[in-house]
């Protein structure tokens, strides 16, 4: 499974990680996710808004304008009492996930 393959699967679950911090724009969110995954998760910005779309729609992040003197108007996105409901979900989910991983890897097929 490709790096993409494992990215889409996970995209909803890594917004909301890093929302769960504190709000931010849709370009710093892609930039966020990359540092934190020294480059190994980088979104294409033009892809990753549509996903910041239907998170929207589905009452999981809250978006908000925002303009500063000198700056260009944006989107500020934070978390709802429902988001972090589902990135508890989407956790213990790929906890299991991963658990489950490693035991066919160390187990007695290794």
């Amino acid at each position: 499974m490709s790096n993409a393959e494992f990215k889409k699967g996970s995209a909803e679950m890594l917004v909301l990680s890093v929302l769960e911090v504190r709000d931010r724009h849709g370009y710093d969110i892609c930039k966020r996710i990359e540092q934190l995954s020294a480059g190994e998760l980088a979104f294409n910005v033009a892809t990753f808004y549509p996903l910041l779309y239907k998170l929207e729609e589905r009452g999981l992040i809250q978006g908000r304008w925002l303009e500063k003197a000198g700056e260009r108007r944006r989107r500020f996105y934070k978390i709802t009492a429902q988001g972090r409901r589902a990135l508890l979900q989407h956790r213990l989910a790929f906890d299991r996930f991963v658990a489950a991983v490693a035991q066919v890897l160390g187990g007695e097929n290794a």
